[in-house]
């Protein structure tokens, strides 16, 4: 953007002047929190010392044995702030492969002990790095099954249907996968209830946990799960790392091999920096949990009222059960787009949903999978907040939200031929 005057490309190929809209100070302000939160000082402070360190875990000499007491600190630390036991954290390179792990892992373990289990059971509502490897699983051509189960309006999964599903599929469930929070609309699911169904039929549920962890309390021994996925940037850690809580007792097949490493489950050479960082961005995130929360869900409902004062705009996910950082809102006549590209000019980041599938064309499989029509899914922007997101911040947000929402709607009409 140059000069005094500059326009936008917004969807479908219409210009959005943004020269004459409020100007807002130089600092940028970051809302997109969901994507990946900034390292809180305290992981920096654990993990750079170990930059420059030599010494690999698997090592017997003085700096292998080391790198391996820091790699087991900081899994006792991420097991006590998880309420799980040490060994059964499973590091990995981050939510997506431990996601891949859980799925995969657990189907193909069960189904070399039974070959009549070829079903797999998700939400109409998982992140990709789950729906993705359960419908490649299914369409491997070796009778696997896909069963997804439906949700409501707010995105909370019909578990009426799930315990309809489990019991008359019991003998050939392989494994149950929900999600503990949504990453794009900010539900929270009701995992204890899920994770019992399973415990019911001896079915092991796994839960993507990665929106939740350092978000809300979680204890993976109480909830009843066989497994639950987390990622460390999520929460304040190092992008690039992350965990697999896996139970003793649960059947996984390895999807990497090699040296053996993490139970046999995970081979190659772990990232002592990167798990010591995300455990101290997870101890940090948990010891003040109610207190991040409180002041976090405050600022979210401070900007929900600023986003719904534009009218013609709704809250998509539920208002109760929901993430305290979690702000997404469609706005009617919208292309998310163009929003996107109004507010980043103005120096506000957010984004249109999950940060996996930015620049896709298409709506939200969230959002369809709620009921939302096509119109309304694909004018939606997901804002989420973090500890450090400031009053002035949102303040600043809703000075533009209403120019930001009427210039994008003139762009749709433009797209559109003016038609509505």
């Amino acid at each position: 953007m140059t000069g005094a005057r500059a326009e936008l490309e917004g969807f479908g190929g219409a210009s959005i002047l943004v020269s004459t809209m409020p100007t807002l100070p130089a600092e940028s302000i970051y809302l997109d929190n969901a994507a990946s939160m900034a390292m809180r000082p305290e992981a920096v402070s654990a993990m750079v010392p170990l930059l420059s360190q030599a010494g690999n875990p698997s090592s017997l000499h003085a700096a292998g044995r080391a790198a391996r007491r820091h790699l087991e600190e900081a899994r006792e630390s991420i097991a006590a702030d998880l309420g799980a036991r040490p060994s059964e954290i499973v590091f990995t390179s981050g939510g997506t492969e431990a996601d891949n792990l859980a799925l995969a892992g657990i189907a193909a373990a069960r189904r070399a002990i039974d070959p009549g289990r070829r079903r797999i059971v998700i939400s109409a509502v998982e992140h990709h790095a789950v729906l993705d490897p359960a419908q490649a699983i299914a369409a491997a051509g070796d009778g696997c099954e896909l069963v997804i189960i439906g949700v409501d309006d707010h995105g909370a999964v019909d578990v009426d249907a799930l315990r309809a599903e489990v019991a008359a599929h019991a003998e050939e469930i392989a494994v149950v996968s929900v999600m503990w929070a949504n990453n794009e609309i900010g539900t929270v699911q009701p995992i204890e209830e899920i994770a019992s169904i399973g415990r019911e039929y001896g079915i092991p549920v796994h839960s993507d946990a990665i929106a939740a962890a350092g978000h809300l309390a979680i204890d993976f021994t109480a909830s009843g799960l066989a497994a639950l996925s987390i990622a460390g940037h999520k929460f304040g850690g190092p992008q690039g790392v992350g965990a697999l809580v896996l139970g003793r007792d649960v059947a996984c097949a390895p999807l990497l091999r090699g040296g053996g490493h993490e139970r046999d489950l995970r081979s190659g050479t772990q990232n002592v920096a990167g798990a010591v960082g995300m455990a101290a961005g997870l101890a940090v995130a948990t010891a003040n949990l109610d207190a991040e929360g409180r002041s976090v869900g405050w600022l979210r409902d401070r900007l929900l009222d600023h986003l719904l004062a534009v009218g013609a705009a709704r809250v998509n996910g539920a208002r109760e059960a929901r993430l305290p950082g979690n702000a997404h809102v469609s706005f009617d006549g919208c292309e998310g787009d163009s929003l996107l590209m109004l507010l980043d000019a103005q120096r506000i980041g957010c984004s249109t949903g999950s940060a996996c599938t930015a620049g896709v064309a298409q709506a939200s499989h969230v959002l369809l999978a709620m009921g939302l029509p096509m119109t309304t899914a694909r004018g939606s922007l997901r804002f989420s907040l973090s500890q450090t997101t400031t009053v002035d911040e949102i303040d600043r947000v809703g000075a533009v939200i209403g120019d930001v929402v009427e210039r994008a709607r003139a762009a749709g009409l433009v797209a559109s031929g003016g038609r509505r």
